[in-house]
């Protein structure tokens, strides 16, 4: 990571346990003839029973220590050497879009001890897709809800120790608000038990976001804005999926057909954030982000993607400066009243002064 200037790994679980699966078949497996590497999940197995992949059902009240254990080291490690490990606690994947991701998934019924209650035999869409997102997300059941609430809690004890992890709800995101309150209830519970700040980002849609944000209570959790499933496009207008519509980010863009955004709406979207929550950082992960990270830095955006040849006694430099307004159109400052940092989009320069 150092050696090719990266300051953070983003880390999800994966669809599936054994290499077999990358067929996408949604059979069960005859035996337990696993094919390696092996994607190591977050839950242990149970010895009992026989999940879809051939080996014994999981359960969910009890972890995988190497897959947390892994984890763990690699957040120590980072923490010594100025790294960060963005950790997503779940992945939506599994729950939405083609039938094979879900086949073993460790919350199906057929594959856990936990009675976790969703329908079996599997109901495939067009004998392929499948709708699990809203069972999922539904914290009315209460064996789910209390499996989800020891899981979040999973996520947070595993790092408690640790200053340079972030927390995000799940890859691929699109899901309700009220299971992101839900987890934000679940953290908050868990600070107040455990006395321990770990960074909370919210990355979820425009809407929810906002929902969230607008909220005291909520948004007090929120360390960090994740500028992710939605962006302004190059005309001004808003690319903005909804939240609980039960479609994956790319099946969102099927359907809206979303425009590039540009520089001066990266910046925009990042300014905004950040004149509405000064005391929060802000990460865009939006579309083309390794494109315009000059253009999140110098509206004060955090973890931007830069080139690696950039002057280190500059970056230092902007170290409490914010943006302000320039009368050419073409410059971007940052500044601290004293000393001000100008970006040039024609030139493609920086300068000082």
């Amino acid at each position: 990571m150092k050696t090719t200037n990266t300051i953070a790994i983003e880390h999800n679980y994966g669809l599936w346990y054994d290499r077999r699966r990358d067929d996408h078949e949604r059979i069960r497996r005859m035996d337990g003839e696993v094919w390696p590497p092996f994607y190591e999940l977050p839950f242990a197995r149970s010895g009992i029973g026989t999940a879809w992949d051939g080996l014994s059902k999981y359960d969910l009240t009890k972890y995988n220590k190497f897959y947390w254990g892994r984890l763990k080291q690699f957040a120590d490690l980072a923490d010594q050497n100025g790294l960060l490990l963005i950790h997503q606690n779940y992945f939506q994947h599994n729950i939405i879009e083609a039938g094979a991701h879900y086949a073993d998934f460790p919350w199906r019924t057929a594959n856990n001890i936990n009675n976790t209650g969703f329908m079996e035999p599997v109901n495939y869409a067009g004998d392929k897709r499948i709708f699990y997102a809203e069972q999922f997300y539904d914290i009315t059941n209460p064996v789910r809800r209390e499996l989800h609430k020891k899981y979040i809690r999973q996520c947070l004890n595993n790092f408690k120790e640790n200053s340079g992890v972030i927390q995000l709800i799940s890859e691929e995101y699109t899901g309700p608000l009220h299971f992101v309150k839900f987890w934000l209830d679940v953290i908050r519970e868990w600070e107040k038990e455990t006395g321990k700040h770990p960074i909370i980002g919210l990355s979820v849609t425009k809407d929810v976001q906002d929902s969230i944000l607008a909220l005291p209570a909520y948004a007090a959790v929120v360390d960090l804005i994740d500028i992710r499933y939605w962006h302004y496009q190059a005309d001004g207008t808003t690319y903005e999926p909804k939240g609980g519509q039960s479609l994956a980010p790319r099946q969102h863009a099927r359907l809206l057909k979303p425009k590039k955004t540009s520089f001066e709406q990266v910046y925009r979207a990042v300014k905004e954030c950040k004149e509405k929550f000064p005391g929060k950082a802000v990460m865009y992960s939006g579309d083309s982000y390794h494109e315009f990270g000059i253009a999140a830095f110098m509206a004060g955006g955090s973890m931007v993607n830069l080139n690696a040849d950039i002057d280190k006694e500059l970056l230092k430099a902007v170290i409490g400066m914010k943006p302000v307004k320039s009368a050419n159109k073409n410059e971007y400052i940052l500044s601290d009243g004293k000393k001000s940092l100008i970006y040039n989009t024609e030139a493609k320069l920086f300068s000082t002064r």
